[in-house]
């Protein structure tokens, strides 16, 4: 009895092993296939071109990710709300979708180091005469729900005690109501802001100048119990950084100076 029991020991431990050497970048690897969840909506992170391909920073970001895994590129078209659903429904294996690496998200996700940053900026209706992001107090304005600057500008609305703050589900929607004057200002990105007046797709809208938010930094999301996935995750964007491929992406989708991704005076 005793070396049937010690033989049974021996095998369950032998199988848990074996078990716990599988993760998600070796099923990756096998599967041939790397499903990115990418916001569409979000030039020049994310967009599509005049045939409808998914084109943009975080698309080749994902496509670069892909190459150096050996495997092919599945762009998972994933509104703003849906990122991290989509990532705990089994629907992608990793996330290239902007995503602020906030503590509260991090409960659910674990996040790579920063591959971006964001400066924010204010957007206006020409015929509101907001001017600048003090401006907004008494106003309608809104943001693309859950997104960092989203909750931050719902904050201010509530300090300042007065206005109104709409959430919409993309950035598409906030564009057309700050055009068709159903919100007065918006709080996004510099390079969305940029990018959606210069495209002439929404009228009467102007970029007015800075919002006095923290600098958004972004990072890749995986499921926080994939630890080999996510160290490969964070040797892959130090690789990106110092081979110059971020440069490199950086000029193509946004052009001017490069933003920093160390924060200053933190090891990470």
């Amino acid at each position: 009895m005793k070396k049937v029991t010690l033989f049974a020991a021996l095998l369950g431990m032998t199988s848990i092993a074996g078990t716990a050497q599988a993760d998600k970048l070796d099923d990756i690897i096998s599967s041939g296939t790397l499903r990115c969840a990418v916001v569409l909506d979000f030039p020049p992170m994310g967009m599509r071109d005049a045939n409808n391909v998914p084109i943009g920073f975080d698309v080749d970001y994902c496509n670069d990710l892909a190459a150096a895994l050996g495997v092919e590129a599945e762009i998972v078209e994933t509104p703003f709300p849906e990122r991290i659903p989509a990532l705990m429904s089994g629907r992608v294996d990793v996330g290239v979708a902007s995503t602020s690496d906030t503590l509260e998200r991090a409960k659910t996700v674990g996040f790579s180091i920063p591959y971006f940053a964001f400066e924010m900026a204010v957007t206006a209706n020409s015929g509101t005469g907001i001017t600048s992001y003090e401006g907004m107090k008494g106003h309608t304005v809104g943001a693309v729900a859950g997104t960092y600057e989203a909750i931050a500008l719902e904050a201010q609305v509530k300090e300042w005690g007065e206005g109104e703050f709409r959430p919409y589900q993309t950035q598409a929607d906030v564009f057309l109501a700050l055009s068709q004057g159903q919100l007065d200002a918006t709080v996004s990105t510099s390079t969305v802001a940029q990018a959606n007046v210069q495209s002439g797709n929404y009228k009467d809208i102007t970029v007015v100048g800075f919002a006095p938010f923290d600098t958004d930094y972004v990072a890749l999301f995986a499921k926080r119990d994939e630890y080999g996935f996510l160290n490969y995750l964070d040797l892959f964007v130090n690789q990106q950084v110092r081979t110059g491929r971020y440069d490199e992406l950086y000029e193509k989708w946004v052009g001017g100076e490069v933003p920093k991704l160390m924060v200053p005076n933190a090891y990470r």
